[in-house]
């Protein structure tokens, strides 16, 4: 991989440029991210689908998860998600549980409510994918996602995770009671493979004929 120059932000510190997709680009987490996570986690919308919805987070919590970040970096590795076009911050992604004699680690993610819908949840995990398997050169990478939330299961799945299994009731999600969690994984021979969505059709002219 090759790195990207650091990335301006106005008026703030310079952000690293570590992969760019299209929409947006993943980073480091930086001490000015403090404000919208300290917004976001505290979401119930959020919180009630990444941890427990009884869950309640301080900017002490921040700088104790940036400092264990720093001490625990062969385990995990974070990600800010950031926006090419405005180098605005629209959420975050992680690897845990990362186990280099396995060669495998878990995936978790979140994106900031006002910026849902805009595919930056998609672009994000295909990028650490991409870092994943090709930097890191994981085996597998896999996540655990309640059976309710109908987006991650469509991001997942575009990006060609495949359920494997299923906790029956394991969750408790306010609104929806007790809930499954389903496993999904995905390999690194599964994500070499050329996905028919990326394939372009190209017309094909023959006496007069487009194929």
């Amino acid at each position: 991989m090759v790195l990207l120059p650091m990335q301006k932000m106005r008026g703030l510190k310079m952000r690293p440029v570590i992969l760019r997709g299209s929409k947006i680009y993943l980073s480091v987490t930086l001490e000015q991210d403090k404000e919208k996570w300290l917004v976001w986690i505290n979401d119930r919308d959020i919180q009630n689908f990444i941890s427990s919805p009884m869950d309640i987070y301080f900017e002490k919590d921040f700088d104790e998860i940036l400092e264990e970040l720093r001490r625990k970096k062969s385990r995990t590795i974070n990600f800010a998600i950031v926006e090419n076009n405005k180098d605005r911050l629209v959420g975050f992604i992680w690897m845990d549980s990362i186990d280099w004699q396995a060669r495998n680690a878990k995936i978790m993610y979140f994106i900031g409510k006002e910026h849902w819908g805009k595919g930056y949840a998609s672009e994000a995990l295909s990028l650490i994918c991409e870092f994943a398997f090709e930097n890191m050169n994981l085996e597998k990478v896999y996540t655990f996602v309640h059976e309710t939330n109908g987006a991650s299961l469509s991001v997942l799945e575009k990006n060609r995770f495949t359920l494997v299994g299923r906790l029956r009731r394991h969750a408790y999600v306010p609104k929806y009671g007790y809930v499954d969690v389903l496993v999904y994984e995905l390999l690194k021979e599964e994500w070499k493979k050329p996905s028919i969505n990326n394939l372009k059709i190209v017309e094909i002219e023959v006496n007069n004929k487009k194929w």
